[in-house]
């Protein structure tokens, strides 16, 4: 059985219009927006471009309020999508049917400027079922700093992965049979005892619950690997194994090869 990504692909150029290719504007923008794809070999920045494309050709990008959409946008927004799934070698999001951008943080009847709108990113329901609602400052805003642990569209993106099993629970299932939950929820449970008594560098919001514990967590994976590795070994063993990514393998050969390359120079 073809893999999603050829699937949809082939369906895209038989098509024979003349929008649906690739601009080398595009791989500017993620050259210089986006920290994962500037970690990527040539051949496997050609991948993430054309899963990037696969999910804007399968998901409609939207507005509400005075919002305008730029191409930025819509690849920001794809490669929130992207990341996460990497390790995979096919995940269509097909429960995505629109990303709905707003002007700013919205509160849970996806209002902006009021006392409430503190939200910065929700998946839907009701009226916005299949589909996700994300603040556009704050989306931009995760890409700009790659250090701080966190990027709003990786968070919610991870709330669909953990949504695939049919719940959203903190664990992931459906990718992971092979795994104890028991083990895990026991690790989410300890890690939560250590934010909530000021004993963690994680992100307050991973008290909230196991599976906004797993968002978070996971947004420090993808941004800082190997900090997680080093403070949190075993929580990123499991984070390594859900995503079949080694991200912190990666970051130390990259500073490795900083340094080497700065000895040079000084010679």
């Amino acid at each position: 059985m073809l893999r999603f990504w050829q699937a949809v692909q082939r369906w895209l150029f038989d098509k024979n219009d003349s929008d649906f290719f690739w601009q080398d504007a595009w791989s500017q923008i993620l050259e210089e927006k986006v920290e994962f794809y500037r970690q990527l070999s040539h051949p496997q920045k050609q991948q993430f471009e054309q899963n990037c494309f696969a999910f804007l050709q399968t998901t409609r990008i939207e507005v509400s309020g005075e919002v305008e959409v730029t191409d930025e946008d819509r690849l920001l927004v794809a490669a929130s999508a992207v990341i996460p799934v990497w390790g995979f070698a096919d995940w269509p999001y097909l429960s995505v049917k629109a990303v709905v951008l707003f002007p700013g943080c919205f509160n849970r009847d996806f209002v902006c400027g009021q006392s409430d709108s503190t939200i910065s990113g929700m998946v839907g329901s009701g009226a916005m079922a299949g589909k996700m609602a994300l603040s556009k400052p704050d989306l931009i805003y995760g890409f700009s700093n790659d250090k701080d642990k966190h990027n709003v569209g990786v968070h919610e993106f991870v709330h669909i992965l953990d949504m695939a099993d049919g719940k959203c629970d903190g664990f992931p299932e459906a990718v992971n049979s092979g795994q104890c939950s028991h083990q895990w929820f026991e690790l989410v449970r300890c890690k939560i005892s250590e934010i909530e008594k000021r004993k963690s560098n994680i992100n307050d919001y991973g008290a909230t619950n196991n599976q906004e514990f797993f968002a978070v967590a996971s947004e420090y994976f993808f941004e800082r690997p190997l900090m997680l590795k080093n403070k949190h070994p075993k929580l990123y063993d499991y984070l390594s194994e859900f995503y079949q990514q080694n991200l912190a393998e990666i970051e130390r050969d990259q500073l490795r090869n900083k340094a080497k390359n700065k000895i040079k120079r000084k010679k």
